[in-house]
């Protein structure tokens, strides 16, 4: 199976067929320096990711400090920061946790409970 070409690799081969006209090629070489641009920038994470986080470990420091397991409305209620959010987002935000192992998860007549494992 051939190679594809990529978009820099199709901008060096119009480059050099319009070699003699000096407008093409700055044009070119224009957008093959945002393409090298493109390409070396990283890739962080959202605002939205960041601020996720900062809930999580909001969350983690309230559990850390409680003496029972929480249900997500007293996780609510002890952190002031997701109080306004509803219980998805909070589920959202614990799940991870959970997936990692950071947090553990019971039920008790269908309610979740959550913990810091041990």
């Amino acid at each position: 199976m051939a190679n594809k070409m990529t978009k820099r690799d199709y901008f060096f081969a119009l480059r050099e067929r319009v070699s003699d006209s000096a407008d093409l090629v700055a044009f070119i070489d224009h957008e093959i320096e945002l393409l090298e641009k493109k390409a070396s920038t990283p890739r962080g994470e959202t605002k939205t990711q960041l601020q996720n986080k900062e809930f999580q470990s909001e969350i983690i420091e309230f559990l850390t400090a409680a003496d029972a397991p929480k249900t997500i409305k007293e996780i609510q209620a002890g952190v002031p920061s997701i109080a306004d959010a509803s219980n998805q987002k909070v589920t959202h935000l614990l799940t991870p946790l959970v997936n990692e192992g950071v947090l553990v998860k019971t039920y008790e007549k269908k309610v979740p409970f959550y913990t810091i494992a041990q």
